[in-house]
């Protein structure tokens, strides 16, 4: 698995943007105490079942791999010129 350039802000921007959707479509509620790993597993699990992103192959199922899936995916729904895609 291949590092990308601004991974970290990526992710945190996948997670503001899943978050949002999955409390849209009904699907969960957040609380502030919830953690980083249980929203990146949540998220991403959300995103396979509503067929917006493949799944990953069982196994590489890690939360590295699950946070790279996610980084990968918002730099796609991202602008082209935006900067965490420079």
């Amino acid at each position: 698995m291949k590092k990308i350039k601004h991974e970290k802000e990526l992710l945190k921007e996948a997670l503001r943007v899943g978050m949002i959707y999955a409390e849209k479509r009904g699907a969960a509620e957040f609380e502030k105490t919830d953690s980083q790993q249980l929203k990146v597993e949540f998220v991403y699990k959300l995103l396979v079942h509503d067929k917006v992103i493949q799944p990953l192959a069982k196994d590489q199922l890690s939360d590295s791999s699950m946070r790279h899936k996610l980084a990968i995916w918002i730099s796609h729904q991202l602008p082209k010129d935006h900067p965490l895609n420079q």
